[in-house]
């Protein structure tokens, strides 16, 4: 398989919003992908360690591959980044820096070969992790009509999401949809005329859905913001790159209750945290791309980048 270079999305404005305060500071990289933005960090800062976290072993092992010069200076790790906060195996060496960065890879959609994208002709399956028991095919060919609408229209957003499934449903009933090739005919057939013709491809926002749906996405997301923020040393910066409204908005209301002046629970009759937030937010608005770079690096058009520092431990 040949390697895919995947161009790190707003890299200047990552190393200036998490450059290191001290020389031997610990970043995790919690969707290392193919490694980019961890070797902007490794390039730059010579005593910095890093630890990668990935889902799919397939793309870790590019990442190997790609920082093999910086071999005592990284850690791999192939699991979720919500079960790697949660049990912590790195015992009282705790990060300086976190660095979330959601989207997927361009090898996902070029080389991954598991249905991300319906450009190609691929097995529908979407699975990050292909040890995880249900595919985009299973979803697509089992799961009830009403609860497939659900889907596309709370985790893609689709307004024709009920139309959809309706036509999924016929369609499965006489042939089983296994390609992305066939969910994007059944797709395209299934919407008017005139979205056909909009600036979004019809079968984008479904397709969405389906690997949020799979890999379990925005869960993971709202615990690993949780368990991260807990293990990240007190003055350490955290740093979420998101691509589409409702990673953005997880993200967004996390560093805003934990910015609250007062974080005690709301049953106890007095305050004890002296009305110091959890954290500071560094993006008082989302740092997003500037033109050159949306012109340059296509897929970075939709990403949005929030900062915020770790001021206090907590209950």
């Amino acid at each position: 398989m040949t390697d895919i270079v995947h161009v790190p999305v707003m890299s200047r404005e990552v190393l200036e919003y998490l450059a290191p305060e001290k020389n031997d500071a610990l970043l995790v990289d919690c969707t290392m992908g193919e490694g980019g933005h961890s070797e902007l960090f490794l390039q730059k800062y010579p005593d910095l360690k890093v630890v990668g976290l990935d889902a799919d072993s397939a793309i870790q092992d590019i990442a190997r591959k790609r920082l093999a010069p910086y071999a005592p200076r990284v850690r791999f790790f192939n699991t979720w980044f919500n079960l790697f906060f949660k049990d912590y195996p790195l015992g009282g060496e705790r990060p300086n820096l976190i660095l979330f960065d959601l989207g997927i890879s361009v090898f996902h959609f070029e080389k991954g070969e598991r249905g991300f994208t319906f450009r190609a002709d691929e097995p529908l399956d979407m699975r990050l992790d292909t040890s995880l028991e249900t595919t985009a095919a299973d979803i697509v060919n089992e799961y009830p009509e009403e609860q497939l609408a659900n889907i596309l229209y709370h985790y893609g957003e689709e307004r024709y999401s009920r139309r959809i499934a309706a036509a999924v449903v016929r369609a499965r009933a006489v042939k089983p949809l296994a390609s992305s090739k066939a969910l994007e005919e059944v797709i395209w057939k299934a919407v008017p005329d005139k979205y056909r013709r909009g600036r979004i491809h019809p079968a984008t926002r479904c397709f969405q859905a389906l690997r949020i749906a799979v890999n379990g996405e925005l869960a993971r997301l709202e615990q690993a913001l949780e368990y991260a923020l807990r293990i990240l040393a007190p003055g350490g910066r955290m740093g979420v790159i998101s691509f589409h409204s409702l990673e953005d908005r997880i993200v967004k209301h996390f560093f805003l209750g934990k910015n609250k002046t007062c974080t005690c629970p709301e049953d106890w009759p007095m305050c004890k945290c002296e009305g110091e937030p959890i954290v500071s937010i560094l993006t008082k608005k989302p740092l997003v791309p500037d033109e050159e770079e949306k012109h340059n690096n296509p897929p970075s058009r939709s990403a949005k980048f929030r900062v915020a520092r770790k001021m206090k431990e907590w209950e």
